[in-house]
């Protein structure tokens, strides 16, 4: 019951901001004509980015793989990965494909059940690391450019309690880590298993430094590659905004994009980028939205060959057919084992 109040929520959030951003009848109709003067190969060099972000994506999982000593083939590993991105734009909460990932990954590797989970959960951990990182800097540099308007100062200031909150999230599991207060916490505590499974993560990364730090490299060339879709899809458009500026509005986006109150933050990416290009880079708001729209439909692209892959992908181990719910079951179930292994 709560998954599906979770999900209508989603939809009714998705729906009256996708009505909000592009009810304007005269808006829609500046929107028309700049896809119709659009210049597309700039769709095909976002496109081609895309392939960078998932190679250097896909790269990340394979170091933190090795580092758990798991070594599967390029193909399986690939399309394992494939199939993650897939389910990740096209299951709501954003984990889904994570969800999957792990229970196919789980068939492959039965006798590294433990190790295989922790992959993934660092992998994306990492990947959270990485955009903190690049946020902070972002925004140490161009703090007076982003707080330039009102609007703009809201957003910023929202992107910076979210910001102090991922930090000392971070903080906090490295605390109880560090000092092994896990074992302290109730049995009931809210996430710890998690915790002890970022922990046991924790211990094992922070001996393989080097590893961990190759997989931080490719976290943060994942993260600029993205940004990049966005800006060939700015210039797509006709909307010739600096580098520089144009990668300063995007931890903007990112972060307040990827709240799970709408389906893969459709409707809150479009007006975002409108607040944010019109008011700091005097954008026309419907090119603002079309931009956020022409970049999700770009990554949409490139993620589709993911359902292909999961049709005819076969573990190295038979299995059945499953439903979602219950891969999260058996998942559920292990880390559970994990946390009392602890």
């Amino acid at each position: 019951m709560k998954k599906i109040l979770v999900t209508v929520f989603q939809l009714a959030v998705t729906i009256a901001l996708l009505y909000w951003v592009y009810h304007d009848p005269n808006r829609r109709a500046q929107m028309a004509e700049a896809l119709r003067h659009a210049r597309y190969s700039w769709v095909v060099i976002g496109i081609l980015g895309y392939v960078i972000v998932e190679i250097a994506a896909a790269f990340r999982w394979h170091v933190l793989l090795k580092v758990q000593g798991i070594h599967l083939s390029f193909w399986r590993l690939s399309g394992l990965f494939l199939i993650g991105m897939f389910y990740n734009q096209f299951l709501p909460g954003g984990t889904g494909g994570d969800i999957i990932k792990s229970y196919f990954l789980l068939k492959e590797t039965p006798d590294k059940k433990a190790g295989a989970l922790l992959s993934v959960l660092f992998d994306r951990f990492i990947g959270l690391v990485a955009l903190v990182a690049i946020t902070g800097a972002l925004i140490s540099l161009r703090f007076d450019f982003l707080s330039q308007t009102p609007e703009t100062r809201r957003l910023l200031w929202l992107l910076l309690v979210l910001l102090g909150g991922s930090i000392l999230a971070l903080l906090s599991t490295f605390v109880i880590t560090g000092f092994n207060l896990f074992h302290s916490l109730p049995k009931k505590f809210p996430g710890r298993e998690k915790l002890i499974e970022i922990s046991a993560a924790y211990h094992l990364y922070a001996r393989q430094w080097r590893a961990t730090l190759v997989a931080f490299g490719a976290s943060v060339v994942a993260h600029l590659a993205t940004f990049s879709i966005f800006l060939c899809a700015a210039y797509a458009l006709g909307a010739a905004v600096p580098l520089v500026n144009f990668f300063a509005v995007m931890p903007v986006e990112r972060t307040i994009s990827a709240l799970p109150i709408s389906f893969a933050g459709i409707g809150l990416r479009e007006k975002v980028l409108q607040i944010m290009l019109n008011g700091l880079c005097g954008v026309p708001e419907a090119t603002a939205i079309l931009i956020g729209s022409l970049s999700f439909l770009i990554i949409l692209i490139c993620c589709l060959p993911g359902a292909i892959v999961y049709f005819f992908y076969k573990p190295s181990v038979a299995i059945a057919h499953v439903k979602l719910r219950e891969m999260e079951k058996e998942i559920a179930v292990l880390e559970h084992g994990i946390s009392e292994t602890e």
